[in-house]
């Protein structure tokens, strides 16, 4: 049996777990299962599974690509750069569990969402859903496809297996075990698909340092040596340098998980508002430590390349008559000296899916990629059927439907949604980019902002708005307007606007409604 079909067969292996899981929590499940757990998960399985939904394909395979990264552009990051991101992550979760989620408990919400409907009014509850809506649909499929590309390219291309077919799959594999379920079943399984992800990591590491012959600390030194190591960027116009990275970091927290009704879902499934503020703050320790372990991953998948024949090379354009210099990464085709480059997200599927490693690390690999794979589509999936059935359609208030009509609308929903996700997965294929991690970001800059301007006002004042599509206006307006800052600013000037972009977003909401508000 060839190395690629023992491997597939671990992700079906892992897929029948999965089923056999959601059989046991779906049993009894209603609606409240499906949108909240029914309020019974417990605190401390909801923190350990949002490390697998908050790190997905995204940490486990592009942030350890970054640490070789040595050029600006489309590859922002090098050396532990990113770790100024994950400090503005840390700060911005406090800000979550001691500001976002009193306010959620105070006023027993499903979906946090109708907070602005009660604060504001009906069309800030719809672009406030909508906004979720889209924001999360696009970056969870962006996630998913950047792992499902890994398991295409490295193993299914060779069976002849089309992308689409493999894309269609494994969302038919979420669809089922979430399809009855839901949050109640997602904080089960995240749980499970965390403690793989963190198994292939250490597993991955102590392999990586047995195979150079060297201790944790003997390892920092030689990366530290071939500058793999440094955490903060002192260039202002640089895209990552650290003062913005780390206020960018934090407003992307309160947004992209304090303002996201897929990471709120499960917190507020928690019991109560103690329980779960320790889930919150357990979390954002333990992630400051993973992040870091990812990027000490990546600096070692670089030693041991170069211990394996890799070397950085560079590949000189001529753009507009100009000279236009890349650099990559990675192995030398000896027929025609062409370095083939594995910098950035190729680096870790290549190492683990190509012969350098051996097959019981391929294996750890695989079990931790989709174990990274599944969170960033199960709750993606089900709070995006959530925000759209309890925000939009108001299922929850409906008295002229039975229950079991309602489950069945929500059913209908969570297809339509599988199919949505499928149409971006495609999408994501044509544009083909290869650091999906700062793609992320820049598309949360532009999709959750107006949902921080939102918020902010609400919380930070006491005015109201009364013009009918006012608020819709605005939220609208306001992405546009940053769009058009951001390219002025990147064509007349030196500077780069970075993770910042979801701040002036924010902010020009916030201006917007001050200008409209019932004075």
């Amino acid at each position: 049996m060839n190395p690629g079909t023992i491997l597939l067969l671990f992700v079906f292996a892992y897929f029948i777990g999965l089923l056999v899981i959601s059989y046991i929590t779906s049993r009894n499940a209603d609606n409240q299962s499906f949108f909240i757990g029914n309020k019974k998960s417990k605190w401390w399985l909801v923190a350990f599974g949002m490390i697998g939904t908050s790190l997905s394909g995204v940490t486990f395979i592009s942030v350890p690509g970054t640490v070789g990264k040595i050029t600006a552009g489309d590859y922002p990051f090098g050396g532990f750069e990113y770790y100024m991101l994950v400090i503005g992550f840390f700060i911005g979760y406090f800000i979550v569990a001691f500001v976002l989620l009193p306010l959620y408990y105070r006023m027993n919400l499903t979906s946090i969402y109708t907070y602005l409907g009660r604060r504001f009014n009906v069309e800030a509850h719809k672009i406030g859903s909508l906004f979720f809506i889209i924001s999360r649909s696009i970056g969870a499929t962006a996630r998913l496809y950047l792992v499902v590309n890994v398991l295409q390219i490295f193993l299914l291309s060779a069976l002849g297996v089309p992308f689409w077919v493999t894309s269609a799959v494994i969302l038919i594999m979420v669809l089922l075990y979430t399809f009855e379920g839901g949050v109640k079943t997602i904080v089960i399984t995240d749980t499970l698909q965390t403690s793989f992800m963190i198994l292939s990591l250490v597993v991955c590491i102590i392999f990586i340092l047995s195979n150079l012959n060297l201790s944790a600390g003997e390892a920092y030194n030689v990366l530290a040596a071939k500058n793999y190591t440094h955490f903060v960027n002192f260039d202002v116009n640089s895209k990552t340098f650290f003062l913005k990275t780390i206020l960018g970091g934090m407003f992307i927290t309160i947004a992209m998980t304090g303002l996201d009704q897929e990471m709120m879902q499960k917190n507020i499934s928690v019991d109560n508002l103690k329980n779960s503020k320790k889930n919150m703050l357990t979390f954002a320790g333990t992630l400051l430590l993973v992040n870091l372990a990812f990027l000490f991953l990546g600096g070692l998948l670089y030693l041991f390349a170069m211990e394996n024949g890799a070397e950085y090379a560079k590949i000189v354009d001529i753009v507009n008559g100009k000279e236009n210099i890349t650099n990559v990464f990675g192995f030398k085709d000896a027929a025609t000296g062409t370095v083939h480059n594995i910098m950035g997200d190729d680096l870790f599927p290549a190492l683990s899916l190509q012969g350098y490693f051996p097959l019981f690390i391929s294996v750890i690999f695989i079990i931790g990629l989709i174990s990274a794979l599944f969170p960033s589509a199960d709750g993606a999936l089900t709070a995006v059927t959530s925000s759209y059935c309890v925000d939009l359609l108001n299922i929850n208030e409906d008295t002229t439907k039975t229950e079991k009509q309602k489950k069945r609308l929500r059913m209908k929903i969570h297809l339509i949604f599988t199919a949505i996700f499928f149409a971006l997965i495609m999408i994501f294929k044509a544009i083909d980019d290869k650091s999906i991690v700062y793609l992320i970001m820049e598309v949360a800059g532009y999709t959750y902002g107006p949902l921080l301007g939102l918020f902010a006002f609400g919380i930070l004042t006491k005015y109201q708005i009364t013009k009918k599509y006012a608020i819709i206006a605005v939220t609208l307006l306001a992405p546009v307007l940053t769009y058009f800052i951001n390219y002025l600013v990147t064509q007349n000037t030196d500077y780069r606007i970075g993770v910042e972009l979801i701040i002036i977003n924010g902010l020009l909401t916030f201006i917007g409604l001050w200008l409209i508000r019932k004075k």
